[in-house]
């Protein structure tokens, strides 16, 4: 243990001048492991076990699970990972928004390192989605344990609530209250038994009274680091096996409505027409050109389209559609955003059929700090793993957490790219290589970190 700490010195003095760099300096590429110390403190074995485990949570016959956040099965595996929390020495306790905290003292008066992520899942989900960040933030308490190492500053592992949001539709609602943004309106959203989301609160042995008192202040948190799957292929396709997340993409969603003219579709000829659908179809195409034209890596969706009356022998005379775009970017968002206006615009005026939107909501982009992506690099290399700075194009209680901590992200692969789904799948070598990243992000940011 000595030589795995005399190597994190020397990987921590090599990096100290990089500190100062921002993520937009930080090379774009995969880099190769730098061999520091490769002997793994984690047990790979044992992480294994315990996501093996969880998954009997709302276990689903065709695989995967249905673990909705404020559920039975939600409830059940909750009580399981306490269960690993006091197990591996930590002091649990629950916020008024059911979030799950175990804490371990450090040896000096400084804030906690705050490292977790979900254990919730959506409908006919998978098993590693939350899951892997989850369990490897305690497997990290327990390889800490195995080789008696305290450390300088608390360490808190988080399980969020509800970061899926299926049930009540509200996702991320354990970070975002805890980040101060929660809308307390939501608590009497009620469900498809009648139960209000205040009273699966008190199902979890809280008061939803007291939700105000699960924000975490700024400053609270010397930082929060969050290991996931990626949700997507790029890591799986290239065979890097870390990603360094550089941010969360900001998501700006609108809701567009083409009003054409509903008449008979036998006696209307094909030039005097104002067909709501064509107009709309013209729009869907447009969203796909102006994403396309900008270099990137945004993304552009069209996911939703209702059509009136909907009959087939009636032209459609209103088409309500959706728009989602999504960058690390807010200015490329909304220039992308101007861009698609002047095409529906132009789509108007040839078919007749004005196109007019209205924003529904914007989530800012969530950086990453420079400090903690530049520790996590550090981790991987000093673990013999290679690594690819990327943004996320999904949505994480990170992106809550940057508000009151520096915050960082660390992804393992997804084997073709496939999430939310019963096939999700991440290689046992792979969620193991992520938990050591984390153990050793973890031990040296309690060594930069002197707040």
């Amino acid at each position: 243990m000595r030589a795995f700490l005399l190597a994190l010195a020397v990987c921590l003095a090599t990096a100290l001048p990089a500190l100062s760099q921002s993520s937009s300096a930080a090379a774009k590429n995969a880099h190769g492991p730098a061999q520091v110390s490769s002997a793994f403190h984690v047990q790979g074995a044992r992480l294994r076990q315990t996501l093996e485990h969880l998954s009997t949570f709302g276990r689903n016959p065709d695989g995967g699970v249905t673990r909705l956040g404020f559920s039975a099965a939600d409830m059940a595996a909750r009580q399981y990972v306490m269960g690993l929390m006091r197990d591996a020495g930590l002091t649990v306790r629950v916020d008024p928004a059911g979030n799950i905290f175990g804490y371990r003292a450090g040896t000096e008066k400084l804030p906690a390192l705050l490292f977790g992520s979900h254990i919730d899942s959506v409908p006919h989900g998978g098993n590693f989605d939350g899951d892997v960040g989850s369990l490897s933030a305690i497997e990290v308490i327990r390889a800490l344990n195995d080789h008696k190492i305290k450390t300088r500053h608390p360490l808190e592992v988080v399980i969020w609530t509800n970061e899926e949001g299926f049930h009540f539709r509200v996702g991320v609602f354990g970070s975002s209250a805890a980040a101060g943004t929660l809308d307390s309106s939501v608590l009497n959203r009620r469900d498809d038994q009648g139960l209000t989301l205040a009273d699966w609160l008190r199902k979890y042995g809280q008061n939803p009274a007291d939700i105000a008192k699960a924000k975490i202040a700024p400053g609270a948190v010397a930082a929060y680091v969050e290991l996931h799957i990626e949700q997507g292929a790029v890591l799986d396709r290239a065979k890097i096996p870390i990603g360094v997340v550089e941010g969360i993409v900001g998501i700006g969603w609108w809701n567009c409505v083409a009003t054409g003219f509903a008449n008979h579709a036998g006696t209307t000829p094909m030039d005097q027409r104002r067909d709501a659908l064509v107009a709309a179809s013209k729009a869907v195409l447009a969203v796909r050109q102006a994403v396309r034209a900008v270099p990137g890596r945004q993304v552009g969706t069209v996911g939703i389209m209702k059509v009136e009356p909907g009959a087939p022998n009636i032209i459609p005379g209103r088409a309500e559609f959706s728009v989602e775009l999504r960058d690390l970017d807010a200015a490329k968002v909304h220039r992308i955003w101007s861009d698609i206006q002047k095409r529906f615009a132009q789509i108007s005026k040839e078919e007749n059929v004005p196109i007019e939107c209205k924003a529904l909501d914007f989530d800012e982009p969530a950086k990453a700090n420079p400090l903690v992506q530049q520790t996590i690099r550090d981790a991987a290399r000093s673990a013999g793993l290679a690594y690819l700075d990327m943004p996320s194009g999904a949505g994480h209680d990170a992106q809550n957490a940057a508000r009151f901590a520096p915050m960082g992200m660390i992804f393992v692969p997804s084997r073709n790219g496939i999430s939310h789904s019963p096939l999700e799948f991440t290689p046992w070598p792979d969620v193991t290589n992520g938990a050591e990243v984390l153990y050793r992000s973890i031990l040296l940011l309690d060594q930069r970190l002197n707040h």
